[in-house]
């Protein structure tokens, strides 16, 4: 088996220079939503907007759910240790859990407050206060939301990259703020709350897309596109004859991966480990994200993929219809563990 050389991370790492990016543009993206969510604030608060009101809460949300972002980047500098050891990325993973429920949480206070400006209904005062207020959301969040995406992509941080799409998503209800200010200043005193509760399903709306997102990372899954790319590349090296149980998961913003290569049963030991090596640092090269990944050889031909089947199998060959008693003690882990 062949697989990473783990070296001591410095302040030059590529990795370690991403994660200070990501912290960086959490930091000022903070600093930009805090303003915003207070000016937001001391208008609703005047004004009696229950739809700038939500707006505001939303975007209070959004700010406290940047901090566990923030935690995950400094801790993901961690290095690998005994205990922990693939890292610490995968805080960044259980970040995105903890975004999702302030966003729920959002979604749910957003909606009581609308409710019950619907069942007391108060005219707001200040619209044209308001209004401003609710534009500044607008472009406070479209900021913080490019900045975000741009880093995120640049640096391969997907939660970055959702953070940044859910404040575009927040400036996108501010309009709807804006709207119903303007339905309440032209006679319409029900367009406010309405808005407000029109926000609250857009809120729903991006805990779900969020929530696909978080817990698929949880369950490990990735682009079957990105396996398919490994697999060709390793395929595609010299001395390679075949490839199978290829596996792959992001952890925080890199990937993992583990494969089976097959090879000629006649190399040597040392000529099969350099096949290896040149698959391993291709993969590292051309796969984007990939920070490492482990590869296991086999020998080509039919017998020993018959044998390889019979370990990686083991409650068929132990069945109590077969009539083998087996090793009563064999595991069932799996190939890409042993």
């Amino acid at each position: 088996m062949t697989g990473s050389h783990h070296e001591p991370r410095h302040g030059s790492d590529p990795e370690l220079l991403a994660l200070d990016r990501g912290i960086r543009a959490v930091r000022l993206s903070m600093l930009g939503l805090a303003a915003t969510a207070i000016f937001q604030a001391v208008i609703a608060i005047l004004g009696g907007s229950a739809a700038l009101l939500a707006d505001t809460i939303h975007n209070a949300a959004d700010l406290f759910t940047a901090a566990p972002l923030w935690i995950a980047f400094v801790l993901s500098r961690r290095e690998a240790n005994r205990r922990f050891t693939y890292g610490y990325d995968r805080a960044e993973d259980i970040a995105g859990a903890v975004v999702l429920l302030f966003i729920v949480a959002s979604a749910g206070l957003a909606a009581w407050e609308s409710v019950q400006k619907l069942l007391h209904p108060q005219v707001p005062r200040y619209l044209g206060w308001g209004i401003a207020a609710g534009v500044a959301g607008v472009i406070g969040n479209e900021l913080v939301a490019q900045y975000r995406i741009g880093v995120g992509r640049e640096i391969g941080s997907t939660a970055l990259v959702a953070d940044g799409q859910h404040a575009r998503v927040d400036g996108l209800t501010s309009l709807g703020v804006v709207a119903g200010l303007i339905g309440v200043s032209l006679g319409y005193g029900w367009a406010d709350p309405v808005a407000g509760l029109a926000i609250s399903a857009l809120i729903v709306r991006i805990a779900w897309d969020v929530g696909h997102d978080v817990l698929g990372r949880l369950m490990d899954s990735i682009d079957p596109a990105t396996v398919d790319h490994i697999e060709e590349l390793a395929a595609q090296t010299a001395g390679v004859r075949g490839v199978h149980d290829i596996r792959a998961r992001w952890t925080g913003h890199q990937v993992l991966a583990e494969l089976h290569l097959d090879l000629d049963p006649d190399l040597t030991l040392a000529e099969a480990h350099t096949i290896g090596e040149a698959v391993r640092h291709t993969l590292l090269r051309e796969v984007v994200q990939l920070r490492d990944v482990v590869i296991h050889v086999d020998p080509a031909g039919p017998a020993f993929h018959h044998l390889a089947d019979h370990h990686s199998r083991p409650q068929e060959a132990h069945h109590p219809d077969s009539g083998s008693s087996g090793a009563s003690g064999e595991s069932s882990a799996s190939p890409a563990k042993d």
